[in-house]
């Protein structure tokens, strides 16, 4: 007991207490907070790798000691001495006590040095740089609420982005996504008039001309930048006689009588994306075909957030789908996890009543198709 000032006894005031918790789970959380703090230094350090060309480096050498590496590369040995050895206590080379010596597994090899395979993921670790260095104004606009165009992003985000999706689109594009719509890849191989929309630097559109050289295809997107670099990516691939590439908005492409109008990667990221499939379907030829792409995900948070590429997805939305589509201003900023429902009610508020989901199986993209 204690007592006020005029002596009357009052009840001690209760000491705060802590939370119960449950030691196993902290230690549980604690194991898992580090291995996810460890995963995001190293991710620095195996994107540095990529900048000194150390996994090239690695692949054509075999299993290499520090000093050898050292002399193929001019890089300093001690730096190197404790590069290799990070990477290889976070699982990405096998070193061989006996020699001292490094390499990277055939595996290895093809996602962290082949630029041409198709399971490459080193740019998601060049990404990690360009996050680090957004994270100043993504904090004004966690505050401010505002979105981050496109046009403001670090560049090095333009080359991410194609670097990340080149591998991917490589493989699914045309013998997965594409061929579970009906009748299109015969329509394609016959000779078709495309429209493919927010391309970037131009990849899909490329990648289509390669395969179907009977058909003509326009790429669009609003960053001119962007732009510059599919055209001459045409010109270095020998399709620039069946390719052209234009800068213009999803909701006023020029055009019309396509055959089929492509949305890759695209459609999740716009603001007014109704607008843009609606000006899209006015476009269509008769009998032609809407094809979207978007990441492949539940219509909740829940079933999301258990998936194998929820993390994923919903970090990569964060800083970059959500921030691009609330910068446009439109009523929608659906974000990478938008899912199926949402977009089959973006494809019917714009007019279209037959849409199907095809190629349900693929991994990454669901593919929605909507028929004029």
């Amino acid at each position: 007991m204690t007592t006020t000032i005029d002596g009357q006894p009052t009840a001690a005031a209760e000491a705060p207490q802590a939370p119960e918790f449950d030691p196993q789970a902290l230690e549980a959380f604690m194991e898992h907070a580090g291995m996810h703090a460890t995963a995001a230094l190293n991710a620095a350090l195996v994107s540095l790798g990529d900048r000194l060309g150390l996994w090239q480096a690695l692949s054509e050498a075999g299993p290499t000691t520090a000093g050898e590496l050292a002399a193929r590369t001019g890089l300093a040995r001690r730096y190197l001495e404790e590069w290799l050895a990070a990477q290889a206590a976070n699982g990405f080379v096998v070193y061989d006590a006996a020699t001292s010596s490094f390499r990277l597994t055939p595996e290895a090899t093809m996602v962290m040095a082949d630029e041409n395979s198709p399971a490459l993921m080193i740019g998601a670790f060049q990404g990690v740089i360009a996050v680090g260095r957004l994270l100043p104004t993504l904090e004004q606009v966690f505050r401010s609420g505002d979105g981050i165009a496109w046009h403001d992003h670090d560049p090095e985000f333009f080359d991410v982005q194609e670097r990340f999706s080149r591998p991917i689109q490589r493989q699914f594009l045309v013998n997965a996504w594409l061929a579970g719509v009906a009748r299109l890849i015969e329509t394609l191989t016959r000779g078709a008039t495309v429209a493919d929309v927010g391309v970037g630097y131009g990849t899909s559109t490329i990648l289509l001309a390669q395969a179907f050289p009977n058909s003509r295809f326009t790429g669009f997107d609003f960053h001119d930048v962007s732009i510059a670099r599919a055209r001459k990516a045409a010109q270095e691939a020998g399709v620039a006689d069946r390719v052209q590439f234009e800068v213009a908005d999803a909701r006023s492409f020029p055009g019309s009588d396509y055959d089929l109008i492509l949305f890759v990667d695209s459609l999740h990221d716009m603001g007014d994306p109704v607008a843009a499939v609606w000006h899209a379907r006015a476009a269509l030829a008769p009998g032609g075909v809407l094809v979207t792409l978007d990441p492949v995900a539940g219509d909740s948070v829940a079933e999301n957030i258990g998936s194998p590429l929820g993390g994923l997805l919903y970090a990569i939305s964060t800083f970059l789908c959500t921030p691009t589509a609330l910068a446009q201003h439109g009523p929608h900023a659906l974000g990478a996890m938008a899912g199926e429902a949402a977009l089959r009610n973006v494809l019917r508020e714009a007019g279209f009543t037959d849409i199907q989901r095809v190629a349900a199986d693929t991994p990454m993209n669901m593919v929605l198709v909507g028929r004029a």
